[in-house]
Formats: C-alpha cells, sequence, structure tokens
C-alpha cells in the first residue's frame, strides 16, 4: 500500500547504524507535522538504507514536504508495531509557518479590531435592526 501526504518536517532524530546477517545498515527517524482538520498531527516516520538517510540529509527542520510511504505492522511478543516507511520524500515550497489558532493575528500584525473600535453611530439611526 503506497500512500502520500504533505507536511513540515519539525524534528530529525539520530542516524541509526548496525550490521546484520546482510551486511550494513542505517536507519533515521524524523518527525513530520500535517493539518487534519483545526489541530495539527504529527507522525513518525522512518528511511532505511544509506542511500534514503543521504536524501533526507537535504531537507531541514521547518522545510515543507511530500512524503510518499507505505504501512505495515508487525507482531513480537503478543504486541504489534507499526512501521511508517518513507520511500520517496519531495519538497514543497518555502517553510511552513508555525500553527496558529483560527481567528489568531499573524505574528506581526495589527491586532484585530474589537467592538470598542467600532464607531458610536455606526448605522446612521438608533434602531438596532441592520435592514
Amino acid at each position: 500500500m503506497a500512500l502520500e501526504i504533505e507536511g513540515k518536517i519539525v524534528r530529525k532524530l539520530n542516524v541509526q547504524n548496525g550490521v546484520s546477517a546482510r551486511g550494513n545498515w542505517a536507519k533515521q527517524e524524523f518527525i513530520v507535522e500535517y493539518q487534519e482538520g483545526n489541530f495539527p498531527s504529527q507522525i513518525c516516520f522512518n528511511v532505511w538504507g544509506e542511500d534514503k538517510v543521504k536524501d533526507l540529509e537535504k531537507f531541514q527542520v521547518g522545510d515543507k514536504v511530500k512524503i510518499a510511504f507505505n504501512l505495515s505492522s508487525r507482531e513480537y511478543n503478543g504486541r504489534w508495531y507499526n512501521d511508517i516507511r518513507a520511500w520517496r520524500i519531495e519538497a514543497t515550497g518555502a517553510p511552513v509557518p508555525p500553527y496558529q489558532a483560527p481567528g489568531a493575528a499573524p505574528a506581526g500584525s495589527a491586532p484585530l479590531p474589537t467592538i470598542d473600535d467600532m464607531p458610536a453611530d455606526f448605522g446612521g439611526n438608533d434602531d438596532d435592526l441592520p435592514f
């Protein structure tokens, strides 16, 4: 099963290296934040192999990316473990600004107006009806 998601890299964990019966291996995990509904969510992806680890090196924390990945699970001693393995990572644009709650003013902008900012005689007449 191949899936895709877009988000920004919020953390890169250390590269893990080792030796198995098949030779040397390298693995690196990284966290991607994406928008789902009103709140951001995060996923921990991994890349396997020295070539994929080198591909991940060109991306920095804050980079907006599109990731193609596969999901798999395995059982060990009665517990199930999920594996979210990225097999393609592409840049999609400039770094994404930090998440802001809906209705919040963007950083560095003027504050949102309040009721006190409205003119005293807003409608030009005394009745409260807008029509």
